[in-house]
């Protein structure tokens, strides 16, 4: 494995930890590496409430912080229905489930799939 390979999976890794610690549910990480030069990583996850992104997000940027990740940028806030964080080579979103179901990230964000011609 390469070297950034490694530490995009280490950072994800971090990512997925610290949001399974505060309860957030349906985590998912998506590559996006062939298809932005934004971030290679998505990570999306859905919390209970606004007060539950808020603390999600809150223990996620404190943890980052004390690792040496430094956040590039923070969307979202109190009775937020979304909180975007950006980790630099990881965007993390957190949101309400009714939210998440309407803007369907995970959708939007997927490679497309390779089609083959059957002859």
């Amino acid at each position: 494995m390469e070297k950034n390979q490694l530490q995009h999976k280490e950072l994800c890794d971090f990512i997925v930890h610290e949001l399974e610690e505060l309860k957030a549910r349906d985590i998912q990480v998506l590559d996006v590496t062939k298809l932005t030069d934004i971030a290679d990583y998505m990570v999306i996850a859905s919390g209970t409430s606004s007060r539950h992104l808020k603390s999600v997000s809150a223990n996620l940027l404190q943890k980052a912080k004390e690792e040496g990740i430094q956040a590039l940028g923070v969307e979202g806030g109190d009775n937020s229905d979304w909180i975007l964080a950006d980790l630099g080579d990881a965007i993390v979103h957190i949101m309400l489930p009714e939210t998440r179901d309407f803007y369907q990230l995970e959708k939007l964000w997927s490679a497309p799939e390779e089609t083959s011609e059957k002859p």
